[in-house]
């Protein structure tokens, strides 16, 4: 049996992170990119993938809108991880000697006040394991990365800020991909279904599209939009709603999606989690 899971990023990146805590009888396997990602899991290198698709401070990772309908896996469930970002230095260096400090751009958005009242520039770099990576290989007391507690043990820095996260809710979700989908029972338990759909440019297109979420009162958690083959004619829509696809009701809006859509692609359905539940933070 196939027990590995690829995510995007060097050891020690947030994603491999979400591997160790949720997966871990799996062996995390690092990817250079979300395609490397998507393509082992398409040719059973890999069982599963845990890719990261928003985060509750630093918005969407957009990239992987454009890979969902394209990349032929399956969501199975959805998972998430609260961030807490550390100041890595190198060994010897301490607060007031950092200058800049480098990281994925979406990091360095998680942190963007802290680092300001603390007169440090960010730089982005591609990936927050590789920045700390590169720290410790420079060897530059002045020079820090904002990464996780695990990647300054593997690269061996010291923790000269913690959790500088400017939001105590910073929370990323993550979607867990496999080659074939897991449709739950259908009396399992909350589930989350998600799709892409693309309507015609048209007035009331998508309020047509979508009113049969509303009169079965299926609750729709997340629409997303991004335009598609270089067109700004029409426009190709991510969704994720609260109901089972063999649901009297969610039947039905899935019919008169169909009929107002001239595409729409199921990419999964999977247990709710319970972080939904939740209670919304207070700006």
């Amino acid at each position: 049996m196939n027990t590995s899971i690829v995510y995007q990023g060097e050891p020690g990146a947030y994603s491999n992170l979400a591997c160790c805590e949720f997966y871990p009888d799996y062996t995390p396997l690092a990817c250079r990119s979300f395609a490397q990602a998507f393509k082992k899991v398409q040719t059973g290198e890999a069982a599963l993938a845990m890719i990261p698709v928003e985060n509750s401070v630093a918005g969407r990772v957009s990239d992987i809108y454009h890979l969902l309908p394209e990349g032929g896996l399956s969501i199975i469930g959805e998972e998430y991880l609260p961030v807490h970002h550390q100041l890595l230095g190198i060994k010897g260096a301490t607060l007031t000697d950092i200058k800049t400090v480098h990281s994925h751009p979406m990091a360095l958005g998680q942190v963007r006040k802290r680092l300001q009242k603390m007169d440090i520039m960010p730089v982005n770099d591609v990936d927050t394991a590789g920045a700390a990576r590169k720290i410790s290989e420079g060897g530059d007391k002045s020079v820090g990365a904002i990464a996780s507690v695990l990647a300054g043990e593997i690269y061996g820095l010291e923790v000269l800020a913690s959790d500088i996260e400017d939001a105590t809710h910073n929370t990323t979700r993550f979607l867990v991909l496999a080659k074939q989908g897991r449709l739950p029972k259908i009396d399992s338990g909350p589930v989350v279904t998600s799709f892409v759909f693309r309507v015609k440019s048209i007035p009331s297109a998508l309020y047509k599209a979508l009113g049969g979420f509303a009169t079965n009162g299926i609750n729709i958690t997340k629409l997303e939009s991004y335009m598609v083959d270089g067109s700004f004619k029409a426009a190709q829509f991510y969704a994720d709603v609260e109901g089972h696809p063999e649901e009297t009701g969610m039947q039905h809006a899935l019919e008169e999606l169909r009929f107002f859509s001239d595409r729409l692609m199921m990419l999964g359905t999977y247990p709710a989690h319970n972080a939904r539940n939740m209670p919304v933070p207070k700006l």
